[in-house]
């Protein structure tokens, strides 16, 4: 490697650090707390290692206050998520978790914004049996969240290209080989015997080491020009780059992430950056090979300050290139050009190759669930019953019902009309843009709500909206409950960061395909203070906008937010 004399932040180590080393490669005593049923918790300790196993203990903060009061202690409850490459699951995967949401959980799936399954609700008995069974459908929740790689994204849209299905499986391959080696998960869930005589620390995690990464890791690859994934908030984003319909490699971008810290200036979203561009059979290599940087380098001290970005800005973009370089052994090439269009989805039927159908269907906030008037869970076990495609969970909360047969078509077809899954013009194109993280009441994080609150205030905003002319315009708007960055609320054309209950700040002015970051433009204000803002923009947004100009562009332009010159300024 580069000899740049690079080294870690000073500062102890976090507890959570110590918590890793001491755990033995992620067992702690979770195999012996998890047969406790004194309590439905677990000790601290526990859970800042059972997120490597893709749960965190949670509570329902909807019943605190009331169990405080009778001297209860919280309604624990597990939320478990699917590690789930590019999103894709089979008919059978999709019936078992939905009827594993029923027996064990809150009776909903979540569909998360890194294209994956989250449960919540699961008592810490009904765990273990959980987790066996979605081992059974050949999936599981290693890794899925953690102080490791979690959930490689892929652009999830089939019916582009072939070369979708070739990206795809570079998305499955980097997820499987990036995988803790550590033999934890399967001693704890799945009763494998522990051998005897515990293999020394470089066996064990050749990659990661026993400390693992300072915190998690992100990995996404788009195909231009869909950027679903938004691949600037990756801590490593891969670009697919194609040329005479054949995918010739790859640009790299590094150092994304979405997270920041109310009033912290030390703290931001940031975009990554491009440096170069590989051929496809060096992805895996430049994936393990960043991420041992970020593992050597990264602040193990400040976990706020603990991501990848944190340690490109700190070391600078082309001394973390070089090292990049140094330890591969080669030069990256230059990078090559591509542009994005957007960072939606496309909705409804769209015949691809092959002869085959997909529907997108929008699944407000992710959350499949039966509501009244709208059978949405139910609709979507009889599809899945007779469905031989897949389903594709994508980046914004929303599934695309894939490779769907001529002759199936016309069945699913018959089943969404029968359950009013249909959009036909429904949804405004400000609701079918839009993605909330769940929030309160079992995130331990919310400040605010975000899930349960933004379709109720897309219905006072969609009058605006109607008002305006602007039903069908594609504007993106996103809240979470708080900074940490959950539904991407800073690639935005409209955001909202939960402040407290009731209050947000809001931003404006990312651009519709995902390059450029929003600002502040209010803070701290509430509901009626939205709507008037929301009222000027829009009528000021229908009346001055230029053709074709996008709503994150035209703030910009009107100068009601100020862009930065190189777009990534998310602070005044």
């Amino acid at each position: 490697m580069v000899n740049l004399n690079f080294k870690a932040p000073d500062g102890p180590p976090s507890d959570v650090e110590e918590i890793k080393l001491k755990s033995n490669y992620l067992r702690g005593t979770l195999k012996q707390v998890m047969q406790d049923r004194l309590s439905a918790g677990i000790p601290e300790d526990d859970n800042r290692l059972m997120k490597h196993h893709g749960s965190y203990l949670q509570d329902d903060r909807d019943l605190r206050a009331e169990r405080q009061k009778q001297k209860l202690e919280p309604a624990y409850q597990f939320m478990l998520r699917v590690r789930l490459p590019g999103g894709v699951a089979t008919p059978s995967q999709w019936l078992v978790m939905d009827e594993l949401a029923d027996r064990n959980g809150n009776g909903t799936l979540k569909l998360t914004t890194r294209q994956t399954f989250q449960m919540h609700g699961i008592l810490k008995w009904n765990m273990k049996n959980t987790i066996q069974t979605i081992h059974q459908t050949l999936l599981d929740t290693i890794a899925a969240c953690g102080d490791v790689n979690r959930n490689v994204m892929s652009t999830s849209n089939p019916y582009q290209s072939e070369l979708h299905a070739e990206v795809y499986e570079w998305s499955k391959k980097l997820s499987n080989d990036l995988l803790p080696k550590t033999r934890a998960y399967h001693e704890v869930w799945l009763d494998e015997e522990k051998v005897a005589g515990t293999p020394k620390t470089e066996e064990v995690e050749p990659m990661y080491g026993p400390a693992y990464l300072p915190r998690k890791f992100k990995i996404g690859i788009a195909i231009p020009p869909t950027n679903d994934i938004d691949v600037f908030s990756q801590d490593l984003g891969f670009i697919a780059i194609i040329e005479d319909d054949k995918l010739v490699g790859f640009n790299v971008a590094i150092g994304g992430g979405m997270g920041m810290t109310h009033g912290d200036q030390a703290t931001y979203p940031q975009l990554a950056k491009v440096i170069g561009f590989v051929k496809p059979d060096k992805l895996y290599e430049v994936a393990e090979k960043t991420i041992t940087i970020q593992r050597d380098y990264g602040n193990r001290s400040v976990r706020k300050n603990a991501r990848f970005k944190y340690t490109v800005d700190r070391l600078g973009l082309e001394n973390v290139k070089l090292e990049l370089e140094g330890r591969l052994g080669w030069k990256l090439e230059e990078a090559r050009p591509f542009h994005f269009d957007h960072n939606g989805d496309r909705y409804g039927w769209v015949k691809g190759i092959g002869n085959k159908w997909h529907y997108t269907l929008f699944i407000e906030g992710g959350r499949v669930a039966d509501f009244e008037n709208y059978k949405l869970k139910t609709g979507l076990r009889e599809i899945a019953k007779v469905h031989n495609g897949e389903f594709r969970l994508t980046a914004n909360q929303n599934v695309i019902i894939a490779n769907v047969s001529a002759q199936k078509k016309k069945k699913i077809s018959e089943i969404m009309e029968h359950y009013g899954l249909s959009d036909g013009g429904r949804f405004s194109a400000l609701r079918r843009n839009s993605m909330a993280c769940v929030a309160l009441p079992t995130c331990g994080l919310a400040m605010a709500e975000a899930e349960r609150y933004l379709p109720s205030l897309l219905n006072k905003i969609e009058d605006i909206v109607d008002e305006n002319g602007l039903r069908n315009e594609e504007i993106t708007i996103r809240m979470t409950g708080c900074p940490n960055g959950c539904a991407r609320h800073a690639l935005g054309e409209i955001g909202f960061i939960g402040k407290a209950v009731g209050k947000y700040n809001m931003y404006l002015g990312a651009a519709h395909d995902g390059s450029r970051l929003s600002k502040m433009y209010r803070e701290n204000i509430g509901e009626e203070e939205i709507l008037n803002e929301l009222k000027v923009l829009f009528s000021r947004y229908a009346n001055e906008r230029n053709e074709g100009e996008h709503f994150g562009d035209f703030v910009i332009r009107a100068e009601i937010i100020k862009a930065t010159t190189d777009g990534t300024n998310f602070h005044d």
